[in-house]
């Protein structure tokens, strides 16, 4: 069983209570070669050779999958440093995210392209973090009235131009942009965006059902943070979050820090999309993980206290300190979810929007081993990111045999 790639040697962690799909499988274990999941299942892995991991019991489940997530540990994806990318993603594999799509915020022109070039530069090279799987734009194609905290001078109309031109600037690593579907020029923009296999995202929007409707024959296939930056649910105009509460063919992020939705709302969210279409997200900005203070999105002073990040003077939500291992703490607690399917609206969901369920987002032979452990508090211990733990040591272990 070699090593392959220069990568590290064959391990087989044993011991443990494996999330497969939507079971638990104790003890179980899960084989890691060349970067890859050898084999998974119940009792002893077969063959022999691989370094031996004992896990004591502890959870394993694949890595988690943040498709939102602006920075974190005082990393900052939307600004142009390189570095800063960097911190971000090993600020996340602390907590358990393998894989992410960085998201932007609306700015002018020359500066979103800039930090769209050095995302694009650090794409997929998970050394100590967690993979930069592309990027999200997140305007500035948005609603004025359901901007959040949006710069309102850096939102613009739809322009087809100007996505392609971010998409060659990328060097084709944007993967979702969120748009308001309701404004004009919208509807050419979700097509053109099909077509380059970028995915449309409805948000920070004042779409009303109808135009829901629309934005989904057009190609949208995904609500962004669920419930923030939209048009509200009211029973003669269910308007954009009806419409994402009962529209089959579109998924939903959620953010579950317990600040942007009550429980009781993501509770009826889960139970009208079912898990396999949410999508738990963190949207975290750079500050997730420092202390309380004033921080920095998009170039923009936030406040945080208590955790809770807002802009000063208006109290608007800017984004959140939250990360997915505590996403996944509060779905276990307070949705009508167990951990397995948790695991899948943490990992699996996002894997299949961003069309690369054959390679992540599952405890299964073949596909990367990106995989996190938990304790019985569901607090991360370690993680592991194509094979290498670029966190916390991993149990007992013992030679091959």
């Amino acid at each position: 069983m070699p090593a392959g790639d220069g990568g590290p040697p064959p391990q087989a962690l044993v011991n443990a209570r494996v999330v497969v799909d939507d079971r638990i499988v104790e003890p179980g274990h899960v084989v890691v070669a060349a970067g890859r999941i050898l084999s998974a299942g119940a009792g002893e892995p077969p063959g022999a050779g691989a370094e031996r991991v004992d896990l004591a019991r502890a959870w394993l489940l694949p890595g988690f999958v943040d498709p939102h997530v602006h920075g974190g540990g005082g990393g900052d994806f939307t600004r142009a440093d390189p570095a800063s990318h960097a911190q971000a993603a090993a600020f996340h594999a602390r907590h358990g995210t393998t894989s992410l799509v960085a998201s932007t915020v609306s700015a002018v022109p020359d500066r979103l392209e800039a930090t769209v070039a050095a995302l694009a530069a650090g794409e997929d090279r998970p050394a100590h973090g967690a993979r930069v799987l592309g990027i999200h734009l997140e305007g500035p194609f948005l609603s004025s009235a359901r901007r959040g905290a949006q710069d309102p001078a850096a939102l613009r109309h739809p322009d087809v131009a100007e996505l392609e031109r971010l998409a060659t600037v990328s060097g084709g690593a944007v993967r979702i942009v969120t748009l308001a579907p309701e404004l004009p020029g919208a509807t050419a923009l979700i097509r053109r965006a099909r077509q380059l296999g970028i995915i449309a995202a409805a948000g920070h929007t004042d779409a009303t059902y109808a135009q829901m409707l629309a934005a989904r024959d057009a190609g949208v296939r995904v609500v962004t943070h669920t419930y923030n930056g939209m048009r509200g649910l009211h029973h003669r105009e269910p308007g954009t979050v009806g419409a994402a509460l009962d529209l089959d063919e579109l998924d939903c992020e959620v953010i579950p820090d317990l600040v942007h939705a009550h429980p009781a709302a993501i509770r009826l969210l889960v139970r009208a999309k079912g898990p396999e279409r949410v999508v738990l997200v963190t949207d975290a900005i750079s500050a997730a993980g420092l202390p309380d203070g004033t921080h920095s999105l998009g170039g923009a002073d936030v406040r945080v206290v208590d955790g809770q990040a807002r802009l000063p003077g208006t109290g608007t939500i800017a984004g959140s300190t939250a990360t997915m291992a505590a996403a996944v703490r509060n779905a276990v607690a307070h949705l009508p979810v167990d951990l397995p399917q948790a695991s899948r609206m943490a990992s699996g969901n996002a894997a299949r929007l961003l069309g690369l369920d054959a390679e992540l987002g599952r405890v299964a032979p073949g596909l990367r081993a990106d995989l996190v452990l938990l304790d019985d508090a569901l607090e991360v211990t370690a993680t592991m990111v194509g094979g290498r733990w670029v966190h916390g040591p991993a149990g007992r272990r013992h030679g091959g045999g």
